[in-house]
């Protein structure tokens, strides 16, 4: 299992239109090999958005990394400041806190 946090700052658009594009998006990430689910996040107070996905494994978040969705994402000009970052997962535990 591989874990990847995004965030960024919604730039000329508002949430209720963010989340507009996240509805039409949605069906597209669920379809992405490996993901076992994405979880979409929105902190409106610091205008901080952004994504918790949880992938089968390195290689499955790899393959999304080199797809034409991920580098579309990026390329939006209504997001801005974007961050990801990659984790392991230290399995012992979590899977003691359901996380497996």
């Amino acid at each position: 299992m591989h874990i990847q946090v995004i965030n960024f700052n919604l730039e000329g658009i508002d949430r209720a239109q963010y989340e507009a594009v996240c509805n039409e998006l949605a069906e597209a990430f669920a379809a992405l090999p490996g993901l076992i689910s994405k979880h979409w996040l929105a902190d409106d107070e610091n205008n901080t958005y952004g994504g918790v996905y949880i992938w089968e494994s390195k290689d499955a978040y790899e393959g999304y990394l080199k797809s034409d969705l991920f580098a579309g994402v990026g390329a939006n000009p209504a997001l801005a400041n974007i961050v990801s970052k990659d984790f392991d997962v230290i399995e012992g535990p979590t899977r003691v806190t359901r996380g497996l």
